[in-house]
């Protein structure tokens, strides 16, 4: 396997210390199965210790993994460099949350060969923040990126969030241009959205809380585009801007070009030769499973050549990197269509490949549909 291809690891912290409302990844706010999650842990370690190659990036993801206490982090890193093998350029990144970084914490990263954080900032507007239920005030999360620069991380990463109810604009531009104070080489925003079974889809469902309209997101991801360029951040996927190349989110790329990856923990996805399987969605679940002997797979799905050309087309449409022409020729309806996008700006051909515009990222989740 070429090193461009070399897999990737995810771990799935399921704890937090409280619940955002539109959050929906997977998470427990009870710490109680901690001690129980981290034994799981290290069996599902085992069982996959030598299925996949040496890996080149890590990422720690949640949940919150910040939350878990430092002698835990430590166990976590030495399982993991115990049982399986890094490149020794591996990017290892880890989500934070402000108000849980202190220098104590920051230097037992350092230790545990974390290079990259992904801060959970969301926006440097109080109001916003009292808003989405985040633990942390701006003067926390400020305070936390000035930490944050006293220690040899290689690449900070700040998570924002823009279509907040109430949000302007102008008060969007203004997290933005705080953010680039702090020189991150990267930054990831995100529109706010809805998903079902949240308490955000209860306060839409009993018009609590009006949610900007499409021109409305539109006008917020546009200024979002051309803000971050001017600051010299390469819009390399839809929600992500990196200030260089050697700034993107290695490991995320893993995803969005079929590159192998394992996923541990609960709730996780993996995917290797084709297959993808995930783990269950319950602490409880995952670690009865192993204290029955069994993995805790609760589902899988070989994919079909067809299936994963689609799934090609979709994800090459949310990044710079585009789609190779030679993957769309076969379609009959491609000739006649490509015209009309070109017209339309919503694509350009750079080289061998249909890159997709700003107007482009806006419709990428339809674009496939019309292309297939």
């Amino acid at each position: 396997m070429s090193k461009e291809n070399l897999p990737g690891l995810y771990v799935h912290i399921p704890f937090c210390r409280s619940k955002c409302p539109y959050c929906d990844f997977y998470s427990e706010t009870e710490s109680s199965m901690i001690s129980a999650w981290q034994s799981a842990l290290e069996q599902e370690m085992l069982f996959y210790r030598n299925r996949f190659s040496t890996f080149d990036t890590l990422y720690i993801g949640g949940g919150t993994p910040t939350v878990l206490e430092g002698h835990v982090l430590l166990y976590l890193f030495d399982q993991l460099y115990r049982y399986f093998h890094f490149t020794a350029d591996a990017e290892i990144t880890i989500e934070a949350n402000p108000n849980d970084l202190t220098g104590v914490k920051l230097h037992i990263l350092n230790v545990c060969g974390v290079n990259r954080i992904s801060l959970g900032v969301q926006s440097f507007d109080e109001q916003d923040l009292l808003f989405l239920k985040r633990r942390h005030t701006v003067c926390e999360a400020e305070k936390a990126l000035d930490l944050i620069r006293t220690y040899d991380f290689s690449n900070v990463s700040i998570d924002l969030m823009y279509g907040i109810p109430g949000q302007t604009i102008e008060g969007w531009l203004k997290t933005l241009e705080r953010a680039v104070t702090f020189h991150p080489g990267h930054v990831s925003c995100y529109q706010l959205t809805v998903v079902e079974e949240t308490k955000l889809w209860e306060m839409q469902k009993s018009a609590m809380i009006k949610m900007p309209d499409e021109s409305e997101g539109k006008a917020f991801f546009l200024t979002t585009a051309q803000r971050l360029e001017d600051h010299g951040y390469l819009h390399y996927e839809i929600t992500s801007f990196a200030s260089g190349e050697k700034n993107r989110s290695r490991h995320n790329q893993k995803y969005w070009q079929h590159i192998p990856y394992l996923g541990l923990g609960p709730s996780a996805h993996s995917f290797q030769h084709g297959k993808r399987w995930w783990n269950h969605r319950s602490v409880a679940k995952y670690c009865h499973a192993f204290a029955e002997g069994k993995t805790p797979v609760s589902g899988a799905e070989t994919l079909t050549r067809e299936q994963l050309d689609l799934e090609s087309l979709y994800l090459g449409l949310r990044t710079n990197s585009g789609v190779e022409l030679t993957h769309l020729t076969a379609n009959r309806y491609f000739d006649a269509l490509l015209p009309e996008l070109l017209k339309a700006e919503y694509v350009k051909i750079i080289g061998q490949k249909m890159v997709p515009t700003k107007k482009g990222f806006l419709i990428a989740d339809r674009l496939p549909l019309v292309l297939m």
